[in-house]
């Protein structure tokens, strides 16, 4: 009785385990999203209503994965026990390369507010100095310790949310429903044409939905409060996003934003003044850089993983250590998509980023799906998996084409990789109990 009691208490109700789920998600994925929307204005509302209702299902089916196979390494392990070998090598390549790419963008964004003080990081070349700059320093830090990455982005975990609140704040003292109005629809497409193509890029905002399944050993009662949980968390999630997005709207004018490259600083300036403009533009900053630190931190670890399964060569993994060459490469593989990306401004760079990401992203989670719908004995799960199939097979297929054609190069080069290299490897884990 004494340890059924510590242990429930040690653990996470399903209220505190939903602002974990929304912390995970809210973060500087979104100080650059509203320049990139300003093609759909204000419709955009629709997309963002749209991406949650999809997100929420994920997170039903990351957390029905997790409850079915606790001891899986992430979303490579769910592929892996759930379709095979094949499927698990797929996955830990995709979801290394959406970890580097998105890391990217989230320089990008630092950039973009730095660009606040210093109009001059708007000119391309300076810009992509400063994004790789950001991206060696946050690697660096990586190399003196994980300890060292990850105290980065906790510092920074809590300013992260004072420029939204700020922007929330701005538009309900500011609001105008006549611009709001006025910005709705710019391109006069149909809603049912630019509504679907927004999703990738909403999308963004949602990636880390996942960390649901993180959640099911450390939820109380897990059977029951672990899906309330990620539906509260996204629920929650999506109201920020919401907010934030009409605040914007419906104070900045559609021209205005598409030129931006710091939105909530522009805001914050309209309503509040310069000075509380420029605290915004510190805060997103910081949010920023602490989250490539992170992601690097991540991209590093899902590294060493593959390497461990077997996946990417021995030198990436050293036992529970990192060698070098880890972070060294991921850091080399962001400088040359950092220079590749390079755009005439950076809210179209950071679109573009955001929108490969999110493809190669929802790829994985429907990868995911569909291993629920091969593991889940009953027919909630496989009702679950095909949903969450479904959904992030209509975003990708929604998505323009140039956000679709590097996830099909990178499909395209593991596919050949496994079959002249990896396929007649053994696996490094035990396979019993493994899909075909």
């Amino acid at each position: 009785m004494t340890d059924v009691v510590s242990e429930h208490g040690r653990k996470l109700g399903w209220g505190l385990a939903a602002l974990v789920v929304a912390g995970n998600m809210i973060g500087s994925g979104l100080y650059l999203l509203p320049v990139t929307l300003a093609d759909f204005g204000s419709s955009s509302l629709i997309g963002w209503l749209v991406a949650g209702v999809g997100a929420g299902v994920l997170a039903l089916v990351f957390g029905a994965l997790g409850r079915l196979k606790p001891h899986a390494d992430g979303l490579a392990g769910f592929a892996q026990t759930g379709l095979g070998r094949f499927f698990g090598f797929q996955v830990a390549i995709a979801f290394w390369t959406a970890c580097l790419v998105g890391n990217v963008a989230v320089a990008v964004a630092a950039t973009g507010y730095l660009a606040f003080f210093w109009p001059a990081l708007k000119d391309p070349v300076a810009a992509t100095l400063c994004n790789l700059a950001i991206i060696w320093v946050a690697t660096l830090a990586y190399i003196a310790g994980t300890r060292t990455a990850s105290w980065l982005a906790a510092g920074a975990l809590i300013v992260g949310l004072i420029p939204i609140v700020i922007a929330v704040a701005a538009g309900v003292a500011a609001f105008d429903p006549q611009l709001f109005a006025a910005s709705w629809n710019p391109t006069g497409d149909p809603l049912k044409e630019t509504v679907p193509a927004s999703l990738v890029l909403i999308f963004w905002a949602y990636l880390g939905v996942e960390s649901a399944a993180a959640l099911s050993s450390r939820i109380r009662h897990p059977g029951k409060n672990l899906g309330r949980a990620s539906l509260a968390g996204v629920a929650l999630a999506t109201v920020v996003y919401v907010g934030a997005t009409v605040s914007v709207f419906g104070v900045i004018p559609l021209n205005e934003l598409a030129q931006s490259t710091s939105p909530y600083a522009d805001l914050a300036a309209r309503v509040f003044g310069a000075s509380l403009a420029g605290f915004v533009a510190v805060c997103a900053v910081a949010k920023t850089i602490g989250t490539v630190g992170g992601w690097v931190m991540m991209g590093g670890e899902t590294a060493r993983a593959a390497a461990k399964a077997g996946f990417l060569p021995k030198g990436f993994a050293e036992g529970d250590k990192t060698p070098l060459v880890n972070p060294l490469t991921g850091a080399a593989i962001m400088t040359i998509v950092a220079i590749l990306s390079g755009q005439p401004t950076l809210g179209e760079q950071f679109g573009m980023l955001v929108g490969v990401t999110s493809v190669l992203t929802l790829t994985i989670y429907g990868v995911c799906s569909a291993a629920l719908i091969r593991l889940s004995p009953g027919t909630g799960g496989h009702v679950l998996g095909a949903f969450g199939l479904m959904f992030a097979g209509a975003a990708v297929i929604a998505a323009a084409a140039g956000y679709i054609l590097p996830t099909l190069a990178v499909v395209a080069l593991t596919t050949l990789a496994w079959f002249t290299v990896l396929r007649g490897g053994k696996p490094a884990v035990d396979p019993a109990g493994e899909g075909a």
